[in-house]
């Protein structure tokens, strides 16, 4: 047992020291209590409890002596799991109530709360957080936790000091940056949808967009060989009444948005509608009016080859995230929304920009509008368009390197930037990521990688693990355009 004993409490060692990697270094006391923000996935193992040997657990915030945490807790785990919060109490106070023990000396009070899901949210007060199966099944879980650490021991403090000095950090300026983008709005099912338009397949198309909005679109070759079930429609009018429309007349009409979740695609196919002659013209409010249309021999639809990245800032039943806190540092984590302001007076959103390499080492810019699975969405705070896994194997989406461990930095994982395989002006440049880990297989080897090149050359000397990211064992895409955010 006392085996057992060890390697559980160097697991949890271990366990906080990547926790406090990731959370915000801002102290409010230093003496007393902490800030956490962090989000992360873990892998659950063997719950060492006795009477939990058959169970499994993946710890969040691990048990030291003195410390209390506080906070809220958001999670997707890949099957459903309990929440475990244990608290400090003396052994004459464990009679009577559920309790939690190693080795049967140091005794927790446990709460144990059965959610019967997968993902929720959670606000918790105690001396250790976990999630719980009461199966031997392994799990995963992508969470992200938002709260304070109260009473730390100095000498704990004083370890954390010592591993940060030890671990360089990156510090780029102008990491995180404010980008105002202009808005569109139009229309699905007689209702308003407020839209933006980032990317285009065709050159042309795409220009156009950009002399109207005033703002660059780029173009992005790959989008067009988007499966047609990975798509949705946007209808887009060459004549009729005069508007908001790409050619100067009415709103375009979408097919869907982020409410048909299992329909909906940032990625629209676009569809032209030309009135014909002699015909009396109104303004269409849904596709199925358009296709009635036609079936009545008013109007014509032509199919093009053209593909924009269209993602819906808001719709009927809903909208993107806003950050509660408005202000954007170098030191912004991703959690908690992309979005600082949406003014439908300006009709323009700021999302923030992200920087980051590409592929030959520039700087780029990108902002985050839409992912999948479910729970990396949700702790971004951008759009679930799980139909987006459908481009995992396609040619549309490319690679995007995030880096697990070595040096910190302000990338998603709390470390260096990540690398793209492809930018704007590259015939490949795609706004539809496929996301692969990267991960050190000894830290000691550690350091800046600004390059696709660096990424194949280390990874051929077996010095980094090159892995696609599946949390909830999940193909994960991302829809990140890489964008001018000093346009």
């Amino acid at each position: 047992m006392n085996r057992y004993l060890i390697i559980f409490l160097t697991g949890i060692f271990l366990t906080g020291i990547f926790s406090i990697s990731l959370v915000s270094d801002q102290f409010v006391d230093a003496n007393s209590r902490k800030k956490i923000h962090f989000t992360e996935t873990l892998t659950s193992s063997q719950d060492p409890g006795q009477g939990h040997e058959g169970h499994q657990i993946a710890l969040i915030l691990s048990p030291s002596e003195g410390t209390l945490y506080d906070g809220s807790l958001t999670f997707t785990a890949s099957v459903p799991v309990q929440l475990v919060v244990l608290h400090e109490i003396n052994e004459n106070d464990a009679k009577g109530q559920p309790t939690w023990t190693i080795d049967g000396k140091k005794i927790y009070g446990l709460s144990l709360i059965d959610t019967g899901a997968n993902a929720g949210s959670f606000e918790f007060t105690g001396a250790a957080l976990a999630l719980h199966s009461p199966n031997s099944q392994e799990f995963t879980a992508t969470l992200s936790v938002d709260g304070w650490i109260r009473g730390q021991p100095t000498e704990i403090l004083m370890q954390q000091t010592a591993f940060e000095k030890e671990k360089p950090f990156l510090l780029l300026s102008k990491t995180n940056v404010p980008a105002t983008i202009p808005m569109h709005k139009g229309i699905f099912n007689s209702s308003s949808v407020f839209y933006i338009i980032t990317d285009s397949s065709d050159q042309e198309f795409g220009n156009k967009i950009t002399e109207k909005q005033g703002w660059k679109v780029e173009l992005a070759p790959p989008i067009a060989k988007t499966p047609k079930t990975a798509l949705q429609k946007v209808f887009v009018f060459t004549n009729g009444i005069s508007g908001d429309g790409i050619y100067g007349y009415q709103s375009n009409v979408f097919s869907n948005t982020p409410a048909q979740e299992s329909k909906y695609s940032p990625l629209s196919s676009v569809v032209e509608v030309s009135w014909k002659t002699g015909q009396t013209r109104i303004i269409f409010q849904s596709v199925d009016e358009i296709l009635e249309a036609e079936k009545g021999g008013r109007i014509e639809l032509k199919e093009t080859d053209i593909v924009i990245n269209t993602p819906q800032i808001i719709w009927p039943e809903g909208q993107m995230t806003i950050r509660e806190e408005p202000e954007i540092t170098d030191d912004l984590l991703y959690t908690g929304g992309q979005i600082t302001e949406i003014n439908e007076e300006e009709m323009t959103v700021t999302f923030i920009a992200h920087r980051g390499w590409g592929p030959d080492g520039r700087t780029i810019y990108y902002i985050i509008t839409d992912a999948t699975p479910s729970n990396p969405a949700k702790v971004m705070g951008v759009t679930y368009s799980p139909i987006t896994a459908e481009l995992l194997s396609s040619s549309a989406a490319v690679d995007l390197f995030q880096f697990k461990n070595g040096i910190k930095g302000s990338g998603p994982m709390g470390f260096q930037p990540g690398i793209a395989s492809a930018a704007p002006g590259d015939e490949t440049y795609s706004p539809i990521w496929r996301i692969y880990n990267v991960e050190w297989n000894n830290s000691e080897d550690a350091q800046i990688l600004e390059t696709r090149f660096d990424i194949d050359s280390l990874s051929k000397e077996d010095k980094l693990t090159v892995s696609i990211a599946r949390p909830m064992n999940s193909d994960h895409l991302v829809n990140c355009p890489f964008i001018d955010p000093f346009q």
